[in-house]
């Protein structure tokens, strides 16, 4: 059987032909006719076979020769004797191979390179991936490594491999196999796993394959193994409502260990229970007072056998609905008691908390419906805290609200900060005339030890401290190693693009000597004409030595004083300390280069003396809002002060004090909101705010309309896990108990590590609404649904999910269904016998043999004849002898 594989070109011999019976008949060659007659038929013959060799003229015959691909799973959840039994499979099924071809795939959570050759065998199931490593070393190298350095590569390694491992995708090494397979050949793939796949769907695969796929379930764990399978509890719960908490544990063999439940970080439930083989559950009584998001984590241990820890512990997450709940973060909670006693007494929870209690997580934080802080600096929180506090008001829709204070807003270092990104004000303002000058000096150490992003956070703070001055202040920017430099000489603050630019040329290198730079400072200061003057200084090292203390008490004589920054474990806190103490100003230390910008902020919104104002004042209503319905303004008494802000363009100021100044302002931050009240609410500014009866109803009002709005009337929401796809069904009704169609539902998913998802569910049904989502990685997964229609938000829910451990610990029979309905859908044979593997039921294959070679040999054969009959009259050797 013959085939051309580019039949068109045989449109070349139709120009072809008639060009050569051309020549013929207008040749002038005196060979005889027959001679000549057959130099046309050879040359017609060369034409032909050149054409048919550039059509691919193929020969097609049958054949019985398979190529067989093994897929052999490699994933964690094989053990030792599931690797063992695979290899014994291989060498068997291999003594029957004779003359067909064979190919390797290892697979886990992907597939790796096909290989003809096996792998060398390590006697245990780790060998698969590793065996995707090259599998030798140059040995000079090897020997000219450090041990240290050796030890990380091997770690990094393991890591990695144990990652690559860590998942089944039984379709991804499918896919990898069917474009391996040559032509020519039978093919055929046997696949040898457990068939417990954690993604992709391998059977819709293996019905679109043309290949036959026969399978070969390889046998469960047989160390011994006990493992917390899952942490039942119910989706949403009301508060202080019963229900039970069910621990779910398998086990292969009979045991005993210690049952314990946490809740959040708090044993609730520490039992000794006996575990039988199977499923064994244990339920525990709960309820939920006062938390919103709740945690609930099982662990066993104790345990008389078992060989994977990581599998010992799950989690389940609870939604409570009930009373709001506030979180304030105050510097000193004793202080804000009277505002916790307020809000109590009108229906809204409070937990009032130290600044070191602020949430580094987002599931402690989703407790709470709403944030506030008092008096609270920058300082005193991480970057990450503010982050999640973002997080918390932008996808998830919380409240924010900040108090004002000697510590908040510019005074509390928040200009440029992540916060004041979310707030409706800005921390910088314009200052009033009357307020007195300051002249500061800026002295950053630049020496070898500050290069990297300490260097580049010290200028990002120097910048911001200039744009925080006012006018009529003046600064110098001065910085020092083994000497001194002046960066920016005394000048203006209001040549502030020129101060910037000098500050970006300071690079680090050079030792430590910094009793010449507070001495140039103290020097600078005496020849400027401001009445306050003020010196910062940060280092990050030990100085070499000077009369640190006698310059800082010359400094206090001549009406000056010096606030230090000290950055990192290696700096001299204890000198530090000493000159801001004797220097009467303020002594900062931090292990975090990024705090350093809120650190000058503070300073020098501090310094300058002019951010607060305490002229007692009455607030004045500049908008009208339903907000405060029923309070009236007019009648509340003085508030003593305030920190001067200004409002942001598209944020709304609802109360002002009476020189123009916010007072209480907001706006909306992406799902959620954010306010600011400039004074505080508590004795100091407060004082006879706090003996107003309309104290509690008013800041319930303004924290009611803030918070988080959460309305789980209309929506009932659900999801299922299979692996690490999670699958999300949400059922919308109105309030009649009609499905409610065409309507646009919202999903935000906020991931372990803030990480954010946004997609729009699809309708399936009458009312239904889905989606699917991945979750990589273990750890706590927030989801914010949002129902809209026609324009107007109807409906709106928080949901948690708690990802533990990978599908792949867990203890699972071979999926033999799954295995034996690919065989079957595919065509292949399940459960097949090695020694049967090549024992396919006379199959056979078209093989291609190209023809070229052969074509354009005879045409070179033809080519060297027609040559011949062109140069050598053979007419002497037809004519018959006389």
């Amino acid at each position: 059987m013959f085939e051309l594989i580019r039949p068109w070109l045989l449109c070349l011999l139709i120009p072809a032909l008639p060009v050569l019976v051309w020549f013929f008949v207008r040749s002038l060659s005196d060979f005889p006719r027959r001679q000549r007659i057959v130099s046309l038929i050879i040359r017609t013959s060369i034409v032909l076979l050149l054409v048919l060799a550039l059509s691919g003229l193929t020969w097609l015959h049958a054949t019985g020769q398979q190529f067989v691909i093994f897929l052999i799973d490699k994933s964690l959840s094989v053990g030792e004797n599931g690797a063992a039994f695979a290899d014994k499979f291989l060498d068997d099924a291999l003594q029957g191979r004779s003359d067909h071809k064979v190919a390797f795939l290892p697979f886990a959570h992907r597939a790796l390179s096909i290989q003809e050759e096996r792998a060398p065998r390590n006697g245990s199931s780790s060998a698969g991936p590793a065996s995707n490593e090259p599998a030798s070393v140059d040995k000079a190298t090897e020997k000219a490594r450090p041990d240290e350095k050796q030890g990380k590569q091997q770690d990094e390694k393991s890591k990695s491999l144990e990652q690559l491992r860590d998942g089944t995708d039984l379709a991804a090494a499918i896919k990898a196999a069917s474009g391996y397979v040559p032509p020519g050949y039978v093919p055929q793939f046997v696949l040898l796993t457990d068939g417990n796949q954690t993604t992709g769907d391998a059977l819709a695969v293996a019905a679109r394959s043309r290949v036959p796929i026969s399978t070969v379930p390889l046998p469960a764990r047989a160390e011994p193994e006990v493992q917390v399978s899952e942490v039942r509890v119910p989706a949403e719960v009301r508060e202080g409502e019963p229900f039970y908490v069910e621990v779910i544990v398998h086990a292969n063999h009979e045991d005993e260990g210690l049952v314990e439940v946490y809740r959040g970080d708090h044993k609730v439930i520490s039992e000794s229970r006996k575990l039988k083989t199977g499923e064994n559950s244990f339920r525990f009584q709960q309820s939920i007072e006062r938390d919103r998001l709740v945690v609930f984590s099982a662990r066993i241990s104790h345990l008389k056998q078992d060989t994977l820890l990581d599998n010992n512990m799950d989690s389940g997450l609870v939604f409570a609905a009930g009373k709001p709940r506030v979180l304030i973060i105050e510097s000193d909670p004793s202080l804000i008691r009277e505002l916790a006693y307020a809000l109590e007494d009108e229906g809204v929870q409070v937990d009032v908390r130290p600044p070191q209690g602020m949430p580094d997580s987002l599931s402690d934080l989703q407790n709470y419906e709403l944030l506030m802080l008092s008096n609270v600096p920058a300082t005193a929180l991480s970057g990450q805290q503010m982050e999640i506090a973002r997080t918390y008001v932008q996808d998830l829709g919380g409240g924010l609200i900040m108090l004002g204070g000697e510590q908040s807003f510019g005074l509390g270092g928040y200009y440029k900060s992540t916060l004041e990104e979310i707030l409706p004000v800005r921390s910088d303002f314009e200052k009033e005339q009357e307020k007195p000058s300051l002249g500061m000096v800026l002295v950053i150490d630049k020496s070898g030890s500050m290069g990297g992003d300490k260097i580049e956070m010290a200028k990002s703070a120097a910048r911001s401290a200039t744009e925080l001055l006012g006018r009529r202040d003046k600064v110098a920017v001065l910085a020092f190693d083994g000497d001194t430099y002046v960066i920016s000489e005394m000048q203006s603050a209001n040549n502030k693009g020129k101060i910037s630019g000098e500050i970006g040329r300071i690079e680090a290198g050079g030792g430590t000597t910094m009793y010449p730079a507070m001495e140039m400072a103290f020097e600078a200061l005496l020849a400027t004409s401001a009445k306050l003057k003020h010196v910062i200084l940060l280092t990050d090292g030990v100085s070499s030595p000077g009369d640190f203390e006698g310059m800082a008490q010359q400094m206090v004589s001549a009406k000056m004083t010096v606030s230090t920054v000290a950055v990192g474990e290696g700096s001299d806190t204890d000198l530090l300390e000493a000159i801001a103490r004797v220097g009467k100003g303020r002594y900062y230390f931090t292990t975090d280069p990024a705090q350093v910008p809120q650190i000058f902020a503070k300073e020098t919104v501090t310094a300058s003396k002019s951010a607060i104002d305490e002229q007692p004042f009455v607030p004045q209503v500049i908008r009208t809002t339903h907000a405060l319905k029923a309070i009236d303004i007019e009648a509340a008494p003085f508030l003593l002060g305030y920190v001067m802000t200004r409002p942001k363009p598209t944020s709304e100021v609802i109360l002002a004090t009476e020189k123009g100044d916010p007072l209480l302002s907001w706006w909306r931050y992406g799902l959620g909101m954010s306010a600011a009240f400039t004074s505080d609410a508590k004795s100091r500014w407060a004082a006879e705010w706090m003996t107003w009866p309309e104290f509690g109803k008013f800041w319930t009002q303004i924290i009611r309309h803030i918070m988080r709005k959460s309305d789980a009337r209309g929506m009932q929401i659900q999801t299922a896990r299979r692996g690490r796809q999670v699958a999300l069904s949400v059922d919308a009704v109105d309030d009649f108990g009609r499905f409610l169609n065409e309507a646009d539902i919202a999903l935000t998913l906020i991931g372990p590590q803030l990480g954010q998802q946004h997609s729009v569910l699809k309708q399936s049904a009458p009312g239904r609404y889905v989606a699917e989502f991945e979750t990589p990685k273990s750890g706590a997964y927030h989801l914010e649904v949002a129902l809209e229609q026609n324009g107007q938000v109807l409906y709106r829910q928080s949901r948690g999910l708690m990802v533990g451990y990978s599908d792949e610990l867990r203890i699972r029979p071979p999926n033999e269904s799954l295995l034996r309905s690919i065989a079957e859908t595919s065509g292949g044979r399940y459960d097949v016998a090695p020694e049967n593997v090549f024992d396919l039921p006379r199959q056979t294959a078209n093989r291609p043999t190209p023809l070229w070679p052969y074509l354009l040999t005879a045409a070179l054969l033809l080519f060297v004849a027609d040559v011949a009959l062109r140069r050598i009259d053979f007419s002497l050797h037809w004519r018959r002898p006389a």
